[in-house]
Protein backbone atom coordinates (compact mmCIF):
# COMPACT_ATOMS: atom_id res chain seq x y z
CA UNK A 1 0.00 0.00 0.00
CA UNK A 2 1.64 3.36 -0.83
CA UNK A 3 1.47 6.39 1.12
CA UNK A 4 -0.90 8.16 -0.17
CA UNK A 5 -3.33 5.62 0.43
CA UNK A 6 -2.57 5.56 3.78
CA UNK A 7 -2.82 8.98 4.10
CA UNK A 8 -5.69 10.12 2.67
CA UNK A 9 -7.31 6.74 4.06
CA UNK A 10 -6.47 7.68 7.48
CA UNK A 11 -7.68 11.31 6.59
CA UNK A 12 -11.00 9.80 5.83
CA UNK A 13 -11.40 7.99 9.21
CA UNK A 14 -10.57 11.04 11.03
CA UNK A 15 -13.03 13.15 9.43
CA UNK A 16 -15.53 10.19 9.82
CA UNK A 17 -14.91 9.80 13.48
CA UNK A 18 -15.31 13.99 13.32
CA UNK A 19 -18.68 13.31 12.07
CA UNK A 20 -19.71 10.49 14.19
CA UNK A 21 -18.81 13.27 17.28
CA UNK A 22 -20.46 16.37 15.81
CA UNK A 23 -23.62 13.82 15.28
CA UNK A 24 -23.69 12.89 19.46
CA UNK A 25 -23.24 15.85 20.59
CA UNK A 26 -26.53 17.35 18.46
CA UNK A 27 -28.50 14.39 19.30
CA UNK A 28 -27.18 15.16 22.79
CA UNK A 29 -27.96 18.61 22.78
CA UNK A 30 -31.43 18.21 21.64
CA UNK A 31 -32.25 15.28 23.91
CA UNK A 32 -31.35 17.47 26.72
CA UNK A 33 -33.90 20.49 25.37
CA UNK A 34 -32.14 22.46 23.14
CA UNK A 35 -33.42 24.30 20.06
CA UNK A 36 -32.17 23.06 16.28
CA UNK A 37 -30.04 25.86 16.30
CA UNK A 38 -28.50 25.37 19.40
CA UNK A 39 -27.78 21.73 18.73
CA UNK A 40 -26.57 22.25 15.30
CA UNK A 41 -24.02 25.06 17.22
CA UNK A 42 -22.59 22.44 19.96
CA UNK A 43 -22.50 19.77 16.52
CA UNK A 44 -20.15 22.48 14.75
CA UNK A 45 -18.27 22.81 17.40
CA UNK A 46 -17.93 19.48 18.41
CA UNK A 47 -16.68 18.64 14.90
CA UNK A 48 -14.03 21.59 15.00
CA UNK A 49 -12.70 20.24 18.32
CA UNK A 50 -12.07 16.99 16.88
CA UNK A 51 -10.66 17.99 13.38
CA UNK A 52 -8.44 20.57 15.65
CA UNK A 53 -7.75 17.76 18.19
CA UNK A 54 -6.51 15.42 15.33
CA UNK A 55 -4.43 17.85 13.72
CA UNK A 56 -2.62 18.94 17.06
CA UNK A 57 -1.96 14.97 17.60
CA UNK A 58 -0.45 14.89 14.26
CA UNK A 59 1.52 17.73 14.50
CA UNK A 60 3.18 16.55 17.96
CA UNK A 61 3.57 12.60 16.37
CA UNK A 62 5.05 14.32 13.50
CA UNK A 63 7.48 16.12 15.35
CA UNK A 64 8.29 13.67 17.79
CA UNK A 65 9.07 11.08 15.21
CA UNK A 66 11.38 12.98 12.81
Amino acid sequence: MSVVAVVLLAAAFVVVVALLAAAVAGKLARLDGATYPAALGRAATAFAATLTLAAAMTAALTAALV
